[in-house]
C-alpha cells in the first residue's frame, strides 16, 4: 500500500506542478498543494485495509491504475485545451469517434513513462516477495482512525462549498487549492447541485438576473439602427482562426489575403475575444445566437439542449426570415439535431446533404472549399430574406491538409502543429473568397450582411514556445491574453467600414446584429451589448474568469496593466473581477435553472 501511495503522490505532485498552470505565491499554498493529494490517497488506499488480504492486492493495484489513468487523461487533454476534464464531459463519449484524429495527435511516445510505476507495482503484487504482506485491520479497532477520516472529509466538503459560493470558475485555481483528485469530489457535488436546480427554480430567480442586466444595459447605436434591415444574413464560424494571423505574412506572402481585403471594406473588431468553454465551437454558436455565456463545465449543447432559449434564429424566423444552418458533419454531433430546432432554425443541412468522398475530405471532414461550393448551391435556392450560419472544418486541430491544397508553405519550427496551422488557415481564407464570389454570381451579395468570427483559439499554450518564433517575441502572460483574440468581421455592402478597438467578446454579437437589422432589444434577455454604441464599456470576461478592460487584466489571481503588462496589486482588479464573476454566475443560474421559461415576454 505504501508503495502505491508514495508512487502516486510523487507522480501526481510532479505532473501537476509541471503540466498545469499553478500560481503559488506563499509557502502555505505550496504546502497545501503538496499535501492535498497525499491526504486523498491515504484515505482511498486506507479503505483497502478493511478488505481480506487476498482482495487487498487487487484493490490497491486497481486504484493505482485508475488514478494514473485519470492523471494521464488530464495531461493529454491539457496539452490541447489547457483545461481539466469535468464530469459533464463524459456526455461527450458518444462523440469520441469524431475526436479520434485529435486525440491520437496529442499522444506522445514518451507517455509510457506515466505508467512505468504501474509495471513495477504489478511485478511486486504478482510476485509478492515475502516482505510484502497484507494485513486486515479489524473494524472495531479502527474507530479513532475512521472518526479522523470523517472529520477530514467534512473539512474537504466545507472547503469545496466555500469555493462554490465564491463562484470559482477557474479550474486552474481549483486544482491548486484542492488537488486533482479532490477536484472530482468538488465536481461531483457541483454536478449534483446543478442537475436539480431546474426542479427547484422559481420565477423570482429570474427577477434578480433581470435587475442585474438592467443595471448594465446601454442603449444601442441609434445611427446604425436598421442599416441592414431586411437584408440576408450569413454568419460564418471560422474554425480555430485567431487574430494574430490577420494582416500578417509568412515567406513573404499574406496568410489571409482575402480576409485582409474584406476588412478594408468592413467593420473589423481587433480586440474581440472568444468566450467559449469546454464546448468549443458549439459554445461559440451558443454565444452568438443567444448572448448568454456557455457553461464552465461541459457543453450547453449536450447538457441543456432542451432548455427554453430566445435564439437569434427564432427572432428572425418570427419576422419572416428563413433560418438555415450548414455543417458538413453528423447532425447528432454535440446534440445539434436537438439544439438547432430549439434555437429556431427552420432547416439544417448536414452530412447527408453533402456529396462527401475521400477526395474532398481531410482531418475532421469535408474540405472548406468543397463545403462552400456545395453550400452555395443550396443557399441559392432558399427563400429570402434568410439567416444562414456556416461552420467551417478544415482549420481544425491537428491541421491536416494535403500538400496539393496548400496556398502557402508551412512555417518552420519544432512544432508540427504550429507549422501546419498556417496552410489550413490560408485554405479557409481561400474558401471565404470563393463564397463571396459565388454570392456575387448568384445575385445575393448586394443584399447580404456577411459576418465572420473566429470560434476559439487555434494554437494551444503547449506550443507557445514555437509560436513565439513566428511572432518574434516572447509570449508572456500579457501576450497570452492577447492571443485569446479572434477576428470579427461585419461586412455590409455599400456601407463604409472601420477598424474598431473596443474590447468585446462573442456575447456581444447578437445585440449588435439585432440593432443593425432594426430589431429592438426589448424582448430579449442578453448579457452582451451593441458593439457600436459609444456608451458601452471596454469589457470582456472569458469563461475561466479572466477579465479584460482597457486599463486592467485579471487572470488566475494576477492583476496586470492592460497597456504595459506590468503586474499591479491584486486589489486594483477587485472590481472587474467581481463584475466578471457576476456575469458568469448569473448566466449559469439562468441556464441551470432553465429560467427563461418564466419569462412572460
Amino acid at each position: 500500500m505504501l508503495i502505491c501511495i508514495l508512487s502516486l503522490w510523487l507522480k501526481t505532485f510532479l505532473v501537476s506542478s509541471i503540466t498545469f498552470t499553478i500560481n503559488i505565491n506563499q509557502y502555505f499554498e505550496a504546502i497545501i498543494f503538496a499535501v492535498n493529494p497525499l491526504i486523498f490517497l491515504s484515505i482511498i488506499f486506507g479503505l483497502g485495509l478493511f478488505f481480506k488480504p487476498k482482495l487487498q492486492f487487487k484493490y490497491f493495484f486497481t486504484i493505482t491504475l485508475l488514478l494514473t489513468s485519470v492523471l494521464y487523461a488530464n495531461v493529454v487533454y491539457y496539452r490541447e485545451f489547457s483545461d481539466i476534464i469535468t464530469l459533464p464531459m463524459l456526455l461527450m463519449s458518444s462523440n469520441m469517434g469524431d475526436l479520434s484524429t485529435s486525440i491520437v495527435a496529442l499522444i506522445n511516445w514518451f507517455d509510457i513513462f506515466y505508467f512505468l510505476d504501474i509495471i513495477v507495482i504489478a511485478y511486486f503484487f504478482f510476485k509478492r516477495p515475502v516482505w510484502i504482506k497484507a494485513i486486515k485491520v479489524p473494524f472495531k479497532e479502527s474507530k479513532a482512525v475512521i472518526t479522523t477520516v470523517l472529520i477530514v472529509i467534512t473539512i474537504i466538503i466545507s472547503q469545496v462549498n466555500a469555493l462554490d459560493k465564491a463562484h470559482a470558475f477557474n479550474r486552474q485555481q481549483l486544482i491548486q487549492s484542492l488537488g486533482l483528485y479532490n477536484f472530482y469530489i468538488y465536481d461531483a457535488l457541483v454536478q449534483t447541485q446543478t442537475s436539480t436546480q431546474t426542479v427547484f427554480a422559481e420565477k423570482e430567480d429570474l427577477t434578480s438576473i433581470l435587475d442585474f442586466l438592467d443595471e448594465k444595459r446601454v442603449a444601442p447605436n441609434e445611427d446604425l439602427f436598421g442599416i441592414a434591415e431586411d437584408m440576408n444574413v450569413i454568419v460564418v464560424s471560422l474554425e480555430s482562426v485567431e487574430s494574430f494571423v490577420i494582416g500578417e505574412t509568412l515567406h513573404g506572402e499574406e496568410i489571409t489575403p482575402f480576409l485582409n481585403e474584406l476588412i478594408e471594406d468592413s467593420f473589423y473588431f481587433e480586440n474581440f475575444y472568444y468566450q467559449t468553454g469546454q464546448g468549443k465551437t458549439s459554445d461559440a454558436e451558443f454565444l452568438v445566437n443567444t448572448s448568454l455565456y456557455p457553461l464552465g463545465r461541459g457543453a450547453v449543447f449536450l447538457t441543456h439542449a432542451e432548455n427554453e432559449y430566445r435564439g437569434l434564429p427564432q427572432t428572425l424566423a418570427n419576422r419572416g426570415y428563413y433560418t438555415a444552418n450548414f455543417h458538413a458533419n453528423d447532425i447528432s454531433f454535440y446534440n445539434r439535431h436537438i439544439m438547432y430546432p430549439n434555437l429556431g432554425y427552420d432547416h439544417t443541412y448536414s452530412f447527408g446533404d453533402y456529396d462527401i468522398s475521400l477526395l474532398n475530405s481531410v482531418g475532421w471532414g469535408m474540405k472548406d472549399i468543397d463545403f462552400v461550393e456545395q453550400t452555395m448551391d443550396y443557399m441559392a435556392e432558399i427563400p429570402e430574406p434568410f439567416y444562414s450560419t456556416l461552420l467551417t472544418l478544415t482549420n481544425h486541430f491537428p491541421y491536416e491538409l494535403d500538400e496539393e491544397d496548400h496556398f502557402i508553405e508551412p512555417f518552420d519550427s519544432e512544432s508540427d502543429i504550429v507549422n501546419q496551422y498556417f496552410p489550413t488557415v490560408r485554405y479557409t481564407d481561400e474558401a471565404m473568397r470563393i463564397m463571396v464570389d459565388r454570392l456575387k454570381e448568384e445575385g445575393l451579395y448586394e443584399n447580404t450582411m456577411l459576418v465572420m468570427y473566429g470560434d476559439h483559439y487555434g494554437i494551444a499554450k503547449s506550443h507557445y514556445e514555437e509560436l513565439s518564433k513566428f511572432l518574434g517575441k516572447e509570449i508572456t502572460l500579457h501576450e497570452e491574453i492577447k492571443l485569446e483574440r479572434v477576428p470579427l468581421i461585419i461586412h455590409i455592402p455599400g456601407v463604409e467600414g472601420k477598424i474598431l478597438n473596443t474590447i468585446s467578446g462573442q456575447v456581444d454579437v447578437m445585440p449588435t446584429l439585432l440593432n443593425l437589422l432594426g430589431i429592438p432589444e426589448g424582448e430579449h434577455i442578453m448579457f452582451g451589448n451593441d458593439l457600436f454604441t459609444k456608451e458601452r464599456e471596454n469589457f470582456a470576461v472569458l469563461r475561466d474568469g479572466t477579465v479584460i478592460t482597457d486599463e486592467l487584466i485579471f487572470t488566475n489571481e494576477i492583476c496586470l496593466d492592460y497597456e504595459t503588462g506590468e503586474e499591479r496589486p491584486l486589489d486594483d482588479c477587485e472590481d472587474i473581477r467581481e463584475k466578471g464573476l457576476l456575469e458568469l454566475y448569473y448566466s449559469d443560474q439562468l441556464i441551470y435553472g432553465d429560467l427563461l421559461r418564466f419569462d412572460e415576454q
